[in-house]
């Protein structure tokens, strides 16, 4: 038997235009002789829609497209997900459409609500099992987190399922794809029934879907993969205690991390229909590969680069980020800020009197460029995309609307030592950055001779620090037994405790980490709590 399996990129609310993916995978099946079409998670509404889940007219417009692509599905079963209302009630819902009509429908079991999820805010579990049958086969349908638990396998197993189909929303992160192989392995060895895991792709916000559907036969054996971060529509065949297709080859941590953050970017961009991207590029390495994203996500046509030097700014900074726009072929200005600082300067001199200068005048320059990089955007259209990374996030060496002004934040979750990385693969595949932007010792060029670590500890330990405290919420203490001192470690927890209040007002940006500075991390900014010395 033929399955299309639809690793499709929806949108949250545009029901029309993910009604008509979903009419073009039912296309692409007939046309290969499929009987049935399987969608990711939530694939009519769009996932996560959040608090759009508990409109009435949101979802009540859903099951009307609903009803529409009834009919389309004649000869060929096809399972959508969708929210399901029942006056007040909602579930997180998948149909299965045949013969023009809703044949059945299944409600989540297991409804996540830790990291990123909510569910438990919007929806009620379902308790019972459903299975259909096509070409004497029968199938058990499930959703995303019912097969991180035996019950809901075991409950589709004993109703006469011979094969699990996963429809999946499942946001990713560095480790997810792992994770996933696990748990479903875990669910396989226990029902000794194959497996079918449909994922979606795309960017939704600050959550990318990195696609990478699967198949594990009853053994367990990998015997399907799609390409991650890629909208495809592959046709698989379960024989047997198998369902066979194409693998495609496993992407090294880099090229992942790379592809999510184009993604994220991407989708961002696309789907709020920016017509493109303005960004501050200052010869360093953040704006190096917020740039080369950028170009490779959208195009270097839709990419606008601007250089804002100061006094202060190395003259082979201006050299490299000259070279890189000619590199990427991108649109390029020069704005020089060293009159407008001035005469900030002037303006203040009398309200400052005889104090000395300090890091008022610092991010006195970063404002100005936000000021000007969000005056660009405002003329024309484009979005700005902001550059800095998760370590200086953590612990706020970033400047309040200054140089975390703009729209979406590319590098939000990706920490310094791994855009030197990410860079390093990129310019792997095709130089893009000269070689000394990755080497130079980082500096943000707002005073004379200045270095990251003047004022942070080395990269190394701070984003080891940042790693454990925030995404393994280990003490100071538990983190100094890795080897770290320990007042160092205090001192980078104390910073990241500090600048909750900045991190509150950035924008929304990639997560691929378990716990991003987004909708993972949920901490007050009025707080006495201090962890114990």
């Amino acid at each position: 038997m033929k399955i299309a399996v639809a690793q499709i990129n929806t949108t949250v609310g545009d029901f029309e235009g993910n009604a008509a993916k979903i009419r073009a995978a039912v296309d692409a099946a007939r046309n290969a002789g499929a009987k049935l079409v399987v969608t990711p998670e939530m694939s009519l509404s769009g996932y996560p829609a959040e608090d759009l889940w508990l409109r009435d007219d949101f979802c009540d417009q859903c099951v009307a497209e609903l009803m529409k692509l009834a009919p389309y599905c004649l000869d060929v079963a096809v399972i959508v997900g969708y929210p399901h209302r029942e006056g007040r009630t909602r579930y997180n819902a998948a149909a299965v459409l045949r013969g023009g009509r809703i044949e059945q429908f299944y409600f989540k079991q297991k409804l996540p609500n830790y990291q990123v999820f909510d569910e438990k805010r919007y929806f009620e579990t379902g308790d019972r099992a459903c299975v259909f049958e096509i070409d004497g086969r029968k199938l058990g349908l499930t959703i995303c987190e019912d097969l991180w638990f035996p019950e809901p396998a075991a409950k589709a197993k004993a109703a006469g399922a011979q094969v699990l189909l996963s429809i999946n929303a499942s946001p990713f992160h560095r480790a997810q794809l792992a994770e996933r192989y696990s748990r479903m392995g875990a669910r396989v060895k226990e029902t000794k029934l194959p497996l079918l895991y449909v994922h979606g792709v795309g960017g939704q916000d600050e959550i990318v879907f990195d696609g990478a559907s699967f198949a594990l036969d009853a053994e367990g054996m990998l015997t399907y993969q799609a390409e991650g971060f890629k909208e495809a529509i592959e046709i698989v065949e379960l024989e047997g205690d198998a369902i066979a297709g194409p693998k495609a080859p496993p992407l090294t941590e880099e090229e992942t991390i790379f592809r999510a953050l184009m993604t994220g970017t991407a989708d961002y961009v696309n789907k709020n229909r920016f017509p493109g991207v303005i960004l501050g590029l200052s010869g360093g390495i953040d704006s190096a590969l917020v740039l080369a994203v950028c170009v490779d996500a959208l195009g270097p046509e839709r990419v606008h680069a601007v250089m804002m030097p100061s006094q202060y700014t190395a003259q082979m900074s201006i050299d490299d980020a000259r070279e890189m726009a000619k590199i990427h072929g991108v649109k390029y200005t020069e704005i020089a800020i060293r009159p407008i600082f001035e005469s900030y300067r002037a303006q203040l001199a009398p309200s400052f009197g005889q104090a000395a200068p300090d890091r008022t005048e610092e991010n006195l320059q970063s404002r100005i460029r936000g000021a000007l990089l969000m005056a660009l955007s405002n003329k024309f259209g484009s979005i700005v995309v902001t550059t800095g990374n998760k370590s200086e996030m953590a612990t706020g060496y970033c400047t309040l609307y200054g140089d975390m002004a703009g729209g979406f934040a590319v590098l939000k979750d990706i920490v310094k030592m791994l855009v030197y990385r990410t860079s390093n693969w990129r310019n792997s595949k095709g130089r893009v950055i000269p070689q000394r932007v990755i080497d130079r010792a980082p500096s943000a060029e707002l005073a004379p001779g200045q270095t990251d670590q003047d004022t942070l500890p080395p990269y190394e330990v701070l984003d080891a620090v940042v790693e454990r405290y925030m995404e393994r919420d280990m003490s100071a203490e538990q983190i100094a037994t890795g080897g770290y001192d320990l007042d160092t470690v205090r001192r980078v927890v104390r910073l990241i405790q500090l600048n909750e209040y900045k991190r509150r007002q950035a924008p929304p940006g990639v997560r691929i980490t378990p716990r991003s500075f987004g909708k993972d991390w949920r901490f007050p900014i009025t707080s006495g709590f201090h962890p114990k010395p």
